[in-house]
């Protein structure tokens, strides 16, 4: 890995996992609540997203601090889906970040208030933020995360359990379902560093999401087929169980990873206009570097 790309992450993950861990305390007359939450919050992910809003605030001239409570609020975001992902009214999976499901160990009824709990507190984390945008970021997170984004391509994705997607049609659900939140991460850096959404630094960002949003989407195709269940943490073939419509129902693997390479370099160009891209760059490039 890009040794810059390694620092920053290892930087911002670290402060991204302290933040996170302040903003809940256990109330003792229903701790299992803020155990659950817990336990798919502090699970060790990745943590792409809040570090796509530090990163792109930063990239700005911004203060990460300033992007701080907009960070730790996409990540609950993100971690809500995937306990309401893998419930068995969705995909119905055991493994998650390499260890069981928060309903295997909380049940069904916790996990489903765990999620709902982290998706509302969200928006409570992320008004503290002291950026001069926090309105229109809330509304942004909103957006992507609700019916006309992250919700919407679950639909449409539950709908490809019985449908076979054309390529556009699998384009938009991935771009809902995976791309929006992605782009909502990385929009949120940019408004947390002061720029408008009329802004070139925004429509920079939302290009170069966009394509690493899909992207991301494909290497997770090709990975659910194909990859180690040992070093991705999750349960393989839950897809092709499911009969879903994927990349890899509609090209070969090595054409669904030139279409990753071309996204990624679409991605990269988004951002040649920014002297401090690089970290960024090194990013984009390095989903790709997830298939060994």
């Amino acid at each position: 890995m890009n040794q810059c790309l390694n620092e920053a992450l290892q930087t911002d993950i670290t402060c991204i996992n302290e933040a996170l861990h302040q903003c809940f305390a256990s109330d003792a007359d229903y701790a299992v609540l803020f155990d659950a939450m817990r336990y798919s919050l502090e699970a060790g992910g990745k943590r792409v997203r809040p570090f796509l809003t530090l990163e792109f605030c930063q990239m700005l001239g911004g203060q990460k601090q300033t992007a701080l409570p907009y960070a730790c609020a996409i990540e609950m975001v993100h971690t809500y889906s995937l306990i309401h992902d893998d419930l068995p009214c969705m995909d119905n999976d055991n493994l998650r970040r390499g260890r069981p499901t928060n309903h295997i160990v909380f049940g069904q009824g916790v996990a489903m208030l765990a999620g709902d709990a982290l998706l509302t507190q969200a928006f409570a984390v992320a008004s503290t933020s002291d950026a001069p945008n926090t309105v229109p970021a809330i509304q942004l997170l909103a957006e992507c995360a609700g019916p006309f984004g992250m919700i919407g391509g679950q639909q449409m994705d539950l709908i490809g359990e019985t449908t076979s997607y054309s390529l556009d049609t699998l384009i938009k659900t991935y771009h809902l379902k995976t791309g929006k939140l992605i782009a909502c991460a990385c929009l949120l850096g940019v408004l947390s560093a002061g720029f408008s959404k009329d802004s070139a630094p925004y429509q920079a960002a939302e290009q170069y999401a966009t394509c690493i949003g899909i992207a991301f989407q494909v290497i997770d195709d090709i990975l659910d087929q194909y990859g180690d269940e040992t070093q991705i943490g999750k349960s393989i073939g839950s897809d092709l169980q499911q009969s879903k419509s994927t990349f890899l129902t509609l090209m070969s693997r090595e054409e669904a990873f030139d279409y990753a390479k071309k996204l990624t370099e679409q991605a990269k160009a988004a951002l040649a206009s920014f002297e401090q891209r690089g970290v960024l760059c090194a990013f984009a490039d390095s989903l790709l570097q997830r298939i060994k």
